[in-house]
Order: structure tokens, then sequence, then C-alpha cells
């Protein structure tokens, strides 16, 4: 996510080639009606970001299936995300949404607004047979704003005579009995288990905790989508930025978005099969200064015209707001948590793509479980600083893990792969559940290493007895990160341990660690790379690099081991 705001989710600036958006656009055009506003009963109109969001959503490949198996819309609270929402469940209800067939020659066709010309493959949609669309939420108050928007489109639109509805305060249904239906479900509703929706939107899925049943709803309704045949079956969340202290589904979401995007950096045979359209303000966004909040929401709220920013500027400065609640809301920004080691946009600020050579001089750090924890080989660039990950095992999220564990011949071979390519002047490794193995590492490198972890041993980092030393470097790492000098790969899982570590207080001063015992938030390559960089510090310390090497080490305020 980069500080200069904007477009920061994967829609690409240009427009598909091959889309059914063109035709739900001419479709709302002329059955969908300004629900509420100033404009309320006058014809709908999009704004080029709706525009785009619609073609990229309804995007077709040359077999005529959606490119993308469902899509998020993250947006400032006011942009229009009900109103839009309202939009796409009526236009799954009533609109051409399935692929049909390729337009014949002279046939109309709605990419063409016109008869059908040229060599060109433009698709022509069709309505689904038996439309059941689903409005999903924690609570029928949720459901509430999208579903009123629903009503307003439609008593003032032609739509209700042609196509015969019947809008009732809580469903719209045919009036001739014809079996289709939209209708607010949430985790008490009787049709949320074993139902079988063509279209469902996720409404507020910031809110969508395990505590109020989001993520039991998300999971039933995605499990109903699955059952409709084709692919066509899809859910569109609409959230604002989720607080990542509450492990909602809008978090949940996110992070399967990135997972995905670090696929694609790494196979470029793989296309990312999910939407996800957010706009953000600038993280460096200076609130104090007005002016420079104005153009930030300006960022964040792109060609939404009809937002009142007077309004906006003045709750961001009631002293009753939270900052990290008026930067979710109005900033579209992802805030760490009050006890959050550092914040998730000074992390995003320091990932670099960057190669190390073959050769170079590094330093290892490595935080090692069996089963629950994740596993962690850390490597940082003795010269640069550079923090990339060699291996970060993690218990898979799937039914069938009950018993796993962490493949430790994968781990001896990412150390023996890494003193294999690089010059590795220096090995800390926790002991915690690895005593054997940190023992056979340190017999079989020692001659390698110029620094040793401790008078001792020349691996073994032993956490449990090195809570000070661990505790100054967590507090150097966490320094260096706010002040960027130094930079870390652009891999999710590294990332995200970076953004899951919270603060913890000690005597010696403040450490890093999970939010809990028992979360399954993780925070191991987090350790490991502060373990990492520690040992490059001594390396350092010990004249491995020439004083204009040193990067970001400040002389004069080291500290030793043993």
């Amino acid at each position: 996510m980069g500080s200069s705001g904007g477009q920061t989710g994967n829609l690409p600036h240009d427009l598909p080639d091959c889309t059914l958006g063109w035709g739900v656009l001419l479709w709302a055009t002329r059955y969908i009606v300004q629900p509420d506003g100033e404009r309320a009963g006058t014809q709908w109109r999009f704004t080029p970001e709706q525009v785009r969001f619609v073609l990229w959503l309804y995007a077709v490949d040359d077999r005529g299936r959606f490119v993308f198996n469902g899509a998020t819309l993250r947006r400032a609270k006011g942009w229009g995300k009900s109103p839009l929402a309202a939009l796409l469940c009526l236009a799954e209800f009533l609109g051409p949404v399935r692929f049909s067939h390729w337009a014949r020659p002279g046939e109309f066709c709605a990419t063409c607004v016109g008869p059908h010309s040229g060599d060109a493959l433009h698709p022509i949609g069709k309505r689904v047979h038996s439309p059941w669309v689903q409005i999903a939420a924690t609570s029928y108050a949720q459901t509430a704003n999208t579903f009123q928007m629903i009503r307003g489109m439609v008593v003032a639109s032609p739509a209700v005579a042609d196509y015969g509805l019947d809008v009732g305060k809580t469903m719209v249904q045919f009036a001739s009995g014809r079996p289709g239906k939209i209708e607010p479900v949430t985790s008490s509703s009787q049709s949320l288990e074993g139902g079988r929706p063509t279209f469902a939107i996720f409404e507020e899925t910031h809110h969508w905790t395990e505590s109020s049943g989001g993520h039991h709803v998300a999971r039933t309704v995605r499990r109903n989508l699955g059952k409709i045949a084709g692919g066509g079956a899809r859910a569109v969340e609409i959230t604002n930025a989720h607080d990542p202290s509450r492990h909602s589904v809008a978090q949940s979401t996110y992070e399967m978005y990135l997972a995905m995007q670090q696929r694609a950096a790494e196979d470029p045979e793989y296309r990312v099969p999910y939407l996800y359209d957010c706009r953000e303000a600038p993280a460096d966004v200076d609130i104090a200064d007005e002016q420079d909040l104005r153009r930030a929401l300006r960022v964040a709220y792109g060609d939404s015209t009809w937002v009142d920013f007077d309004r906006i500027v003045a709750e961001v400065y009631d002293p009753r707001q939270p900052v990290e609640e008026a930067r979710r809301f109005f900033f579209n920004q992802i805030v760490a948590a009050s006890d959050a080691w550092v914040r998730p946009d000074q992390v995003d600020a320091i990932v670099e793509d960057r190669e190390i050579p073959d050769g170079a001089m590094i330093a290892l750090g490595f935080d090692g479980s069996k089963t629950v924890d994740a596993t962690a080989l850390i490597a940082c660039d003795i010269e640069t600083g550079h923090v990339w990950p060699l291996g970060i095992w993690e218990r898979p999220d799937s039914p069938d893990a009950q018993g796993w564990s962490v493949p430790t011949d994968e781990v001896t071979e990412a150390v023996r792969a890494a003193f294999e390519r690089w010059d590795v002047v220096a090995f800390f490794a926790d002991v915690a559940y690895w005593q054997s193995y940190v023992d056979t590492w340190a017999e079989q490198y020692r001659d390698r290493l110029a620094v040793r972890a401790s008078a001792r041993h020349s691996v073994a980092f032993d956490m449990r007895g090195r809570l000070r030393d661990f505790t100054r470097a967590a507090e150097s790492t966490r320094a260096a990160i706010e002040e960027r000098t130094f930079t870390i790969a652009n891999d999710v899982r590294l990332i995200r341990h970076i953004k899951n570590a919270r603060r913890r207080p000690n005597a010696f001063g403040v450490g890093l660690g999970k939010e809990s015992r028992e979360s399954e938030r993780k925070v191991d390559a987090a350790v490991a790379m502060v373990i990492a960089r520690e040992a490059r510090r001594m390396a350092i310390e010990r004249g491995r690099l020439s004083e204009r090497n040193r990067g970001d080490e400040q002389p004069g305020v080291l500290f030793g081991f043993g």
C-alpha cells in the first residue's frame, strides 16, 4: 500500500475488453432512479469510479465466465457504497448479469451501444432464471440501509410494472409468484442455512466478528453460493477500513487478497481471482493542518461530489472523535490497535523489492515452534540492513491440518541453502522447541560465523533468559521502522506478522508479542526479524563492515551478550 493514497486495490486503470458491465449500466440507467437526496426520483447517474467497478466486476474471459469470483468495495464513510450495493442487488435480480452468447453481426450490443459490427468478442447478457439475492449482515439493522435504498430505487421506477414486482418492506419478489426474491439475512435467519442464493451483498463486514456471528454468516452464505453451477453466484463485500484488533471478516478478506497478490508476484502465470477496489487518503496526512486534511479527504472520496467536506472536517476535529476512528471511517485507512508495536502505514513505508547478491554478508534470525505457532528464518543484509524471509512455516488453515507440524527437513534445508548462497557471519536462533537442531547448526557452521550469539554458544539465543537483550533489540528495530532506516521484503507473511505484533512492556522497556496467548495471529517472523537485526548489529560492532557502511546503526549505543 503506497503512501500517496488513491487506488490501492487491483482495478486496472484501463477498461476490460470483455464485460457484461456495459449491459448492466444501460439497464440501470433505464430502470434505476436516485433513491434519496436532492435528485430523488430522477434517473440514476453513475460516477466514473462506479462505472469502472461495475465494468470490472462483470468482466468475463473468452469462455464467458467471470474473471473475478468475488469482490470487495472498500471506501470511506459516505462515499456511496450502500446505494451502489442496492443497485447491484436489483441488477442481479432483474438485469442482464449472466453470459448468454457472443454478439452476432447486426445484433444490438451494449458494448457497441448499437448494432454489433467487427470481429471483436462482445458478450451479450441475460437474466438469472430464478434470482435469489441476499443482503447479508450480522443484524437486520445493518441490512436496513441497503434494503431501503432498493425500495427507493424501484417504487418510482418502470421496473415495478415491466417486471411485475411486489415491493414489500422486508422483501422484493414477483407478484406473479415466479421464483425469485431479494431478502435480508442474518445469523438467525431461517433461510441462511440451506439457501441457494445467486448473489449476495455482505454489508459492513468491518463489523462482522466471530462474537457477532459475522464469520458464521460469511462461511454459510459462501457455501450456499457455491451450490450454484457455473461459478456465476458471487458475493460483494461492502466495507470501511477494518480495525485490526477486531478480527473481522473484512480483515480476513483483505489478508486473503494480500496473499493472492504475494502469489501473483512469485508466479507470473497466476491471476488474482478476487477484485479488491479501495481508495485511501495518503498515509502521511497531517490532520492538524486543515488544508492537508482536506486534500487527503478529496483523495479518499474520489469523485463522490455530494460529500460535505465541511461536516467531515468538523467531525475529525471533534475532541470526542478518536483519531484512529477518523482515519478508518473518513480516510479509509487501516489503523493499528492502540497497543500495536508499529503502525501499519509505517510497515508499508519500508517495503521494498530488493535482490541481495550471492556471496553478500548476511545475518540470520530464527524463531521456532512445532505445531501451534509459526516458525520463521529471517535474513538481514549486513551492508544495507534489508530484511527478507528465507522461510515462514505456518499451520494451514484447513480442517485436515489438525496433525500438522513444522516440516523440520524444510527448515534445515533453508538453513543449509543460506550458508551455501551467502556469507553468513552471524546466526542467532531461539532454542525453544529446537534445542537439538540449534546445537547441530552450531556444530556444522561455527567455523563460518564471525560472531557468537553468546560466550557459551555460537548460535543459541535463548529468549527465556535474554529478555533484556531482546527488549532492547525490539526497541531499536521499532525506532528504525519509524525512521525508515531499513527496508523489508514485499512478503505478505512477514508484513502480516509485523503488523500483528503488540507492545509488551516489561522491566527492561517495551518488547513485542502476540495480542494474547491463544491468538491465531502470529508474530514469529517479527521476532525472528528482531533477532536477525541484532545479529547484524553485533557483526557490525565486531568490525565486519567499515564505518561508512554501517547503514542505520548508530555507534555508541551498542550492547553485548554473554
